[in-house]
């Protein structure tokens, strides 16, 4: 390789890099915009729903998600849609990625909100490395009152068991 090719892929690594960077920026910048709007918005609006679905595959807003899922007082629908980004998304960072487990194993135990327990128990597959997690999906497949739950308790499960064959489960 000649000095010329070295040069230019030198030059196209660093605006690769520059362009990455200028993404997470504008990333995070539309996540905190989008989560201001959030909270400043009535308990039962349904403009969070919607904030939720425009925060999808945003990592910078992942945290915030997780912290939706866990409050038992936020709109169920917010709820719902934050569970089932942090299914599709889970964290890569092993903190808030046992957070996010913990969260939503918090959700699945909520009496008052049948909806946001049968999407909790639908997204926790991602999360059975954390033996809390699996412990619970395990024994919520076999005995909650609520059918739709286990159904969805089973469904994490299979879909876990997926993931761990197929190495797409992450850490």
């Amino acid at each position: 390789m000649n000095d010329t090719n070295l040069t230019t892929t030198t030059q196209a690594a660093s605006a690769t890099e520059a362009m990455e960077a200028a993404e997470a920026m504008e990333a995070a910048e539309a996540a905190e915009r989008l989560i201001a709007e959030f909270r400043s918005l009535p308990p039962d609006n349904d403009r969070k729903r919607e904030i939720i679905t425009e925060l999808d595959a945003n990592a910078q807003a992942l945290p915030f998600l997780v912290s939706v899922v866990a409050d038992p007082g936020e709109y169920d629908l917010a709820r719902v849609e934050s569970a089932t980004v942090l299914r599709l998304w889970p964290p890569a960072d092993p903190a808030l990625r046992q957070e996010a487990g913990r969260a939503l194993l918090s959700a699945l135990r909520d009496p008052e909100e049948d909806l946001v327990r049968q999407y909790a128990a639908m997204s926790l597959a991602p999360y059975t490395a954390d033996p809390v997690v699996a412990a619970v999906l395990n024994t919520t497949a076999r005995a909650d009152e609520d059918p739709l739950v286990q159904s969805g308790a089973r469904f994490s499960i299979e879909e876990a068991h997926r993931l761990h064959e197929t190495g797409a489960g992450g850490p």
